[in-house]
């Protein structure tokens, strides 16, 4: 079975919190801070899979974390960090955001890595708050939090040539033929229901990877049948072969079927329905109306494209195909798929200042990456460390936006899961 997309839940662990210790030996009565910082939580990577060609271990497995850094202790010890997280999935896969869609990673390379989901920094314990007029901190800052995704796998091949067509029309005949894979084949309809790759043998000319794509039909765009799941596999493919039964036996129209497959290939992606496309005429052995042929061959040459007559069932034709599919190659650059300017790389929160107010049934409600933080290094508790509370907010101006904002002497001032009355 081929699974080729998949959703999976992934965190990176959180950072550790600092320690809030002091020094205490023997002949030291009063020893200053010496709170260790926490350790950083783990990184969570994506790795290329050698040995793996399909996504079906996240059928079943769909939550991974990555361990969370430790906490520091006395001594100025550094918690240990977390361990990191690697994710193997097969060669060809890109990793997308589940809410924006924006790809974050494409692994196209053979042993490539990348890192997706950064760890969380480790809070600093309390020996980084003394100075001259606080010599004895009781507070530390918290370990900031890991990242958590849903995150899109999406498995698309990495085939250099791909076969389309509509079901029926010879294209698993085809890579039967002039390759050693082995799809199943019979004379009906959608008999292919998962792409097949293989390599195309050495008396074909130099060896290159072919894709069979299961049959495109009208509205495979719009995920029609299994349309998009098929189309991904198209995007990689630097030149299609187009085949298009010319025989007759089904009723159908080759220049009408030609239209139809490549108007879902233009709704789908343009990039795609631009990609260098060869006509291949199957089914001559059988071929009823010579007209249905002659009609084909004209719209290749109003669109300058080339058009091979051949028979997958005797053979004829095939080696003079692919021999030029073969030379075609060698001009046509191997590019990147994935647009580099799409992808979007995960930061850590601490990265983000600012802050904001606003006034809700009486309260000022203050929120913002600059309260997370302050909010997550703060005692509450202590004295000290309520000294240095009222000190940052002065120093952030969240003080002077709240007069700003009309706050009040015995007004209520919330900042996160905290409530405070305010006096000027």
């Amino acid at each position: 079975m081929l699974v080729d997309y998949t959703k999976i839940y992934a965190k990176s662990g959180d950072g550790g919190n600092g320690a809030i210790t002091f020094r205490r030996e023997k002949y030291v009565a009063a020893g200053g801070p010496d709170g260790g910082d926490g350790g950083k939580g783990g990184d969570v990577y994506f790795i290329v899979d050698p040995d793996s060609n399909t996504l079906i271990n996240f059928r079943y497995n769909k939550k991974y974390k990555a361990q969370n850094g430790e906490n520091g202790s006395g001594n100025n010890c550094y918690g240990k960090k977390g361990e990191d997280l690697y994710i193997k999935v097969p060669l060809g896969t890109v990793i997308k955001d589940s809410k924006t869609g924006k790809v974050i990673a494409d692994l196209s390379t053979p042993g490539q890595k990348e890192l997706v989901l950064p760890g969380g920094r480790g809070g600093k314990g309390n020996s980084h708050f003394a100075t001259a007029t606080r010599q004895a901190p009781h507070f530390a800052q918290g370990g900031e939090k890991g990242i958590e995704k849903e995150l899109i796998l999406e498995l698309k091949l990495l085939a250099d040539v791909g076969l389309i067509g509509f079901p029926n029309v010879g294209k698993s005949t085809i890579l039967s033929i002039v390759t050693s894979a082995k799809p199943k084949i019979a004379d009906y309809h959608f008999t292919t229901l998962e792409p097949n790759l293989g390599v195309v043998k050495t008396e074909y000319g130099e060896s290159f990877v072919i894709a069979d794509i299961p049959g495109i039909i009208e509205g495979a765009s719009k995920g029609i049948g299994l349309g998009l799941q098929f189309l991904r596999h198209i995007e990689r493919t630097r030149l299609l072969l187009h085949v298009i039964d010319v025989s007759g036996s089904e009723g159908r129209d080759p220049v009408q079927d030609f239209k139809i497959i490549n108007e879902e290939l233009k709704k789908y992606s343009e990039k795609l329905s631009k990609r260098k496309q060869i006509i291949v005429a199957n089914k001559i052995d059988s071929m009823q109306d010579e007209s249905l042929y002659k009609n084909l061959e004209k719209l290749a040459k109003k669109l300058n494209l080339e058009i091979y007559k051949i028979s997958a069932a005797t053979g004829e034709g095939l080696k003079e195909l692919f021999r030029n599919v073969s030379e075609e190659l060698k001009k046509l650059p191997k590019e990147d798929i994935i647009e580099t300017e799409e992808k979007i790389i995960y930061t850590l929160e601490e990265e983000k200042q600012g802050f904001e107010i606003e006034k809700v049934n009486g309260e000022f409600i203050v929120k913002g990456p600059d309260v997370d933080k302050l909010m997550n290094r703060v005692n509450l508790a202590d004295n000290e460390s309520m000294y240095y509370f009222q000190k940052m907010l002065g120093n952030l101006g969240i003080e002077e936006a709240l007069k700003k904002a009309g706050a009040k002497d015995g007004d209520t001032i919330r900042f996160n899961d905290w409530e405070f009355a305010w006096y000027d």
